[in-house]
């Protein structure tokens, strides 16, 4: 499915493809990298399941296998790293060749707010940057339940500013992210409009997961498909993450399928049709809509959670980050 809307004062249409369910033009390495999610998820179901009663060890396990997942990025040619301290938050530059030195992406990872780090995510950063022409800094933000809701968005913002501080423009800066990153990747702009100030230019946000009371109908109906996540798999992310037992997870805080979502910038969405997770991604690109937010909105046919962890391997996900890419060069600094 693909979606564009346009603001009322701007000439443009609202269209809409429906995702394909067929197997036909399924790579084998979008396959495989299934198959990859599937035993990294096996691994992680066995960590959770011993009867041990070191918990912070299985944490720390699980958190281990999880940033494995990095393995199905490639290398992004021409990009270099360096980690940087960005106000307090721990974070690492991921600097193609030739970006433009006044442009920048704010990048969330992956995980729930549980798991992953911006170890999991630097080479995925780095191929959305360099498609973007800019420099990505991946955010290293606080994990649950160790720091429940709302430490990762304080330090997503705190991580902005620090980027304002180094003399970024805010229509300058992308925010972007997947899973609970493409979440965030929404949830700061959101922050900073309540607040009266500047957003970043643009948002990529890809596979999100916008509605905690766990209510769309894919969580259940591709539970055989997602290779990642599941229903208790979300469950038990939300009970780390949401402790405050006064959070309604309805709430328009932490809940994007509830939010106000009028003032956002350019906001391109992306999801996989087998995710379960699907709904959510398909439900925030009806609802920027509603509120007349330039977006644009994709599902991948039978893509996985967080598909763009493939990037450099899988022919559909590196088609799908230029397509971010370009967004992000067409937004940018507008």
């Amino acid at each position: 499915m693909s979606v564009t809307t346009t603001p009322p004062h701007a000439k443009g249409a609202y269209d809409t493809d429906p995702p394909r369910s067929t197997t036909m033009g399924v790579s084998p390495q979008a396959k495989q990298f299934a198959e990859l999610l599937a035993d990294t998820s096996a691994k992680a179901a066995a960590v959770q399941s011993k009867d041990s009663s070191n918990t912070a060890l299985d944490l720390a396990v699980l958190r281990d296998i999880v940033d494995g997942n990095h393995k199905a990025s490639t290398e992004p040619e021409g990009v270099s790293y360096a980690e940087v301290d960005a106000g307090g938050v721990p974070a690492m530059w991921a600097i193609p060749e030739g970006a433009d030195p006044d442009l920048a992406l704010l990048h969330f990872h992956f995980g729930g707010s549980v798991t992953a780090s911006m170890h999991s995510d630097r080479k995925t950063a780095g191929h959305i940057a360099k498609a973007g022409g800019a420099r990505s800094l991946v955010v290293d933000f606080r994990l649950a339940p160790e720091h429940p809701h709302p430490a990762q968005l304080d330090d997503a913002e705190t991580a902005y500013r620090w980027l304002l501080s180094q003399g970024y423009e805010p229509r300058n800066i992308g925010s972007t992210g997947h899973s609970i990153g493409g979440t965030l990747a929404v949830m700061l702009p959101l922050r900073l409009l309540a607040q009266g100030e500047a957003t970043p230019g643009a948002i990529v946000s890809v596979s999100p997961w916008t509605d905690l009371t766990l209510s769309n109908p894919a969580i259940d109906d591709n539970e055989h498909n997602d290779r990642m996540l599941s229903r208790a798999t979300l469950e038990a992310f939300r009970a780390a993450w949401l402790q405050d037992p006064a959070v309604d997870f309805a709430s328009p805080q932490v809940s994007l399928a509830k939010a106000n979502l009028t003032g956002l910038p350019p906001t391109y969405v992306h999801y996989g049709a087998h995710e379960t997770l699907a709904d959510d991604g398909a439900e925030l690109g009806r609802r920027l809509a509603e509120f007349k937010v330039t977006s644009v909105t994709h599902a991948m046919p039978e893509g996985q959670h967080s598909f763009i962890l493939s990037a450099g391997r899988a022919p559909e996900t590196d088609q799908a980050i230029g397509q971010m890419g370009a967004w992000l060069r067409r937004h940018l600094g507008a």
